[in-house]
């Protein structure tokens, strides 16, 4: 029965959205598991082809981190000027060019050098979720981005098993495959995908490539977006612990095996892939901002839990807690993005959201480690960890308020104008 009904949602769901979506999340799988195949297996290459330490490894994906934020930048803007499939593309086969050439360089300082190109040509995010917010009407939006989060969780899944069974054979395999993958998801993309982005008004010009940058201004000038980014960086501040510090808090702490934090991991991947659809399709139509506040107050839960818990019972229950959380924010906070931009500069206001994720997984890691290393017990992380979501919380609050006081005003002003 559980199944047989499971079957009938996806029917009316796949019915509500338009053929292009679908085909956009069918690609979108594709070109997911050509990463996923990849990236866990990213650390073990690099230290045991070029015999180098973690700090090395962390220095790196630090490095590429930032150039993959300025890639996001330009590419937002290219976005929103020369349109969503062209970036895409583009960005498909530098990643495809640039994952052979990692795969065949003998120096780490050539490496180095790659890696970073490759961040500053990664330039494809933007486009890719501005076509989503092209391609669906606002109430859509949320579930429109949880299915692509399934779809993500999917790949996660099934990729490192095969990434895990090319990687014995070699190495070089799996950066080919990759680049395969890439090359395959441009062609589709080319084939099957349009151009999604909205046309300029009758009589309006077009951009100049200057015009478009100097866009960023305005996205700077939005102060209730600005603050929604700051308030989600410190949310980032809080999740970011489940895929850095956790699995060594729980190892040094309670002699929790890494099997045991790759069988949570992979508990909060199957919740996603399971429930993520009905949860969205129950909260698509409740305030957005009282949705992260909701899932916001999960997360602090759930997380700091792990400062008062000490068994794997527990361990597993905060992880369950912190995974609902998870998938009322993931979606939402896309489809605010979308909301809070001009149809003519979601590409823009995509790749600044991006410094959303971004601050957290460069500065969360280093800060979450002094507290660890510093402090006179470990659990004071998760202490503070609460307190970072609390203040999330109240800011998601205090920003619901804001923009409902927006809408008042602007109805206000239509209504006085209709006098």
């Amino acid at each position: 029965m559980f199944f047989r009904n499971k079957m009938e949602d996806w029917k009316t769901i796949y019915y509500e959205y338009p053929k292009t979506f679908w085909m956009l999340v069918g690609i979108s799988f594709v070109d997911n598991l050509g990463g996923a195949l990849l990236f866990p297996f990213f650390a073990l290459y690099l230290t045991s082809k070029f015999e180098i330490g973690m700090t090395q490894v962390g220095i790196l994906f630090a490095v590429f981190s930032v150039a993959s934020l300025v890639g996001s930048v330009l590419g937002g803007a290219l976005t929103d000027r020369f349109g969503r499939k062209q970036i895409i593309i583009f960005s498909l086969i530098a990643t495809s060019l640039s994952s052979v050439a990692m795969g065949l360089v003998n120096s780490f300082d050539i490496f180095f050098i790659i890696a970073a190109i490759a961040g500053l040509t990664n330039i494809g995010g933007p486009a890719h979720q501005a076509m989503v917010a092209d391609l669906l009407p606002e109430e859509k939006r949320a579930q429109g981005y949880g299915i692509l989060r399934v779809i993500m969780n999917l790949s996660v899944v099934i990729g490192p098993a095969i990434g895990g069974f090319l990687a014995a054979k070699s190495y070089l395999l799996l950066f080919v495959t990759d680049a395969v993958v890439s090359i395959l998801v441009a062609g589709l993309v080319l084939g099957l995908i349009p151009e999604t982005k909205p046309q300029s008004a009758e009589g309006q010009e077009e951009e100049s490539v200057a015009q478009t940058f100097g866009g960023y201004i305005h996205v700077f000038r939005d102060y209730l977006f600005l603050a929604f980014m700051l308030i989600s960086i410190l949310m980032g501040l809080v999740y970011m612990n489940m895929n850095t510090t956790l699995g060594v808090y729980l190892r040094d702490s309670f002699d929790f095996s890494t099997v045991g934090y790759g069988y949570l991991l992979s508990m909060n991947a199957l919740m996603v892939v399971l429930l993520q659809f009905p949860i969205t399709r129950r909260i698509e139509k409740k305030s957005p901002m009282l949705m992260m506040a909701a899932g916001m107050v999960l997360y602090t839960i759930g997380f700091a839990m792990y400062g008062f818990v000490s068994t794997t019972l527990f361990f597993a229950i905060a992880m369950v807690i912190i995974t609902f959380g998870e998938m009322i924010i993931a979606p939402v906070a896309q489809s605010l993005v979308a909301y809070f931009s001009p149809k003519d500069m979601r590409g823009r206001y995509m790749a600044i959201f991006g410094i959303s994720g971004a601050v957290p997984f460069a500065l969360g890691p280093l800060l979450a480690g002094l507290v660890m290393d510093n402090a006179p017990n470990p659990r004071v992380l998760w202490y503070l960890v609460g307190v970072i979501g609390v203040l999330a919380t109240l800011g998601y609050l205090w920003l619901h308020r804001k923009l409902e006081e927006k809408i008042l005003a602007v109805e206000s002003a239509v209504t006085s104008e209709v006098i």
